[in-house]
């Protein structure tokens, strides 16, 4: 299982490991385990973290929260207040520390602080009116990101993981519509 980070915030990539919520929803954190494993290769998190039972369950919980609230700013409505609660309650804990070296960035800290940094980032990009939060245009994905494109004309939340399967999807349709057949190999 690999984790995808193009959704341009660290509380967006969190809901993102949920996929195809519209379908066949297919959670990559199934255990404690892979939670820690996103932490370590989500960009500005604790390299180190261990998440127990409960840890996980509130991790789980915030990315629930997060995916609501994001839906509502999308869609115009107002925020839940349960959502809110629980992303605010997240947002008051520790927060990693961050320590420059000739090596490079080092963040440390615990599964709480990362979570910590996880829903102030979520409530940075969903304050943010100026933010453009965009759900993918492809029908399968549901994974939200910033557009940060000029004009804000991003459709796909990535061209690798969709924006290809889109534009081969549509050559193939234009083939086959104009009797040619499949593309050659």
């Amino acid at each position: 299982m690999t984790f995808v980070f193009v959704s341009g915030n660290p509380a967006l990539d969190l809901v993102g490991t949920v996929e195809s919520r519209r379908h066949t929803a297919v959670d990559l954190l199934a255990a404690p385990t892979d939670l820690d494993r996103w932490v370590r290769e989500c960009e500005g998190l604790p390299d180190q973290v261990t998440a127990d039972t409960a840890a996980f369950a509130s991790a789980l919980q915030l990315r629930e929260a997060i995916h609501q609230l994001a839906l509502a700013r999308i869609q115009n409505r107002r925020f839940t207040p349960a959502g809110l609660d629980i992303v605010n309650k997240a947002a008051t804990g520790p927060v990693p520390t961050v320590e420059l070296s000739d090596a490079g960035l080092r963040v440390s800290g615990d599964l709480r602080s990362a979570l910590t940094h996880v829903a102030r980032s979520g409530i940075a990009v969903l304050a943010d009116r100026g933010a453009c939060l965009k759900e993918c245009g492809r029908p399968d994905c549901t994974r939200l990101y910033l557009d940060r494109s000029r004009g804000a004309r991003r459709t796909w939340c990535g061209m690798d993981a969709c924006g290809n399967r889109v534009k081969a999807a549509a050559y193939r349709a234009r083939r086959q519509a104009t009797g040619q057949g499949p593309p050659p190999r």
